[in-house]
């Protein structure tokens, strides 16, 4: 039920903002002509609710509040893969202006732009996978040969 009201008020949030709108993402983006900064508000609001949020109930905690062990991510370097995929990321987002979350609300309203980007999105999704997979097997036999 948590999940359902959260993933409600995240919609609510990118419809209200304007995140569900390509030219106004777009607008954000692009700095160097005609700029629109008011989705730096939307981000600036995220940031003050997460922020407290995260040092109060997050931050140093062995569980979550459902008693449940805590598993946040310790690895501190930047892969090739983390580099390149926000790249890829970043370039979807700049040339469709259109983020992963506001695609799947845009496709009960916008129709079929918003579902061929989904699409892609997925294919995407589906290729880094197979190549991630193909590498770990490559690693793994490599080190099998190795003795490693």
């Amino acid at each position: 039920m948590i999940a359902l009201v959260a993933g409600v008020l995240f919609g609510f949030g990118l419809a209200f903002s304007g995140m569900m709108q390509p030219e106004k993402v777009i607008g954000f983006l692009d700095i160097a002509g005609n700029w629109d900064a008011s989705l730096m508000l939307v981000m600036g609001g995220a940031l003050a609710i997460f922020t407290p949020g995260y040092h109060f109930l997050v931050k140093g905690r062995q569980k979550a509040l459902n008693g449940e062990m805590m598993q946040l991510p310790v690895k501190k370097s930047l892969e090739p893969e983390l580099i390149i995929g926000a790249l890829l990321f970043g370039a979807g987002w700049g040339l469709a202006g259109i983020c992963p979350g506001p695609a799947i609300a845009m496709a009960a309203i916008v129709g079929w732009p918003a579902v061929g980007f989904i699409a892609a999105m997925a294919a995407g999704m589906w290729l880094a996978g197979c190549w991630m997979q193909r590498k770990s097997v490559v690693s793994q036999s490599g080190s099998l040969a190795t003795g490693k």
